[in-house]
């Protein structure tokens, strides 16, 4: 089907950084790919690695690699917040995180 429809997008920045030494490799990442965003997203997703910087409360400069996970779907078709937040309580479990940065914004998409 070509045209226009309302869209959501979900983005969600998982950090690699445990504590302050240890990194998430990217088999591990794979592996949690495989596990369980595939079968939580089966209409598909899109991942990629990033590197993302911000000012910490004392001042100084933070830095952490990441990836990203960005997911595309329809308005009005099965709601992605209960699913996504079962695959980010997953990777804070999993990866021993504080926290992960979910973004949800709605356009259009277009195919």
């Amino acid at each position: 089907m070509r045209g226009s429809f309302p869209a959501v997008v979900d983005r969600i920045y998982f950090g690699r950084a445990i504590g302050d030494t240890a990194t998430i490799a990217d088999s591990s990442w794979r592996s949690f790919a495989d596990d369980v965003l595939a079968p939580s997203l089966p209409n598909g997703f899109t991942t990629w690695k990033a590197e993302g910087q911000w000012r910490r409360g004392d001042g100084t400069v933070g830095r952490e690699d990441s990836f990203v996970l960005e997911i595309v779907s329809r308005r009005g078709e099965e709601d992605m917040a209960s699913v996504l937040e079962r695959i980010i309580h997953e990777y804070k479990r999993r990866f021993h995180q504080e926290s992960v940065l979910h973004v949800r914004t709605f356009g259009v998409g277009k195919f």
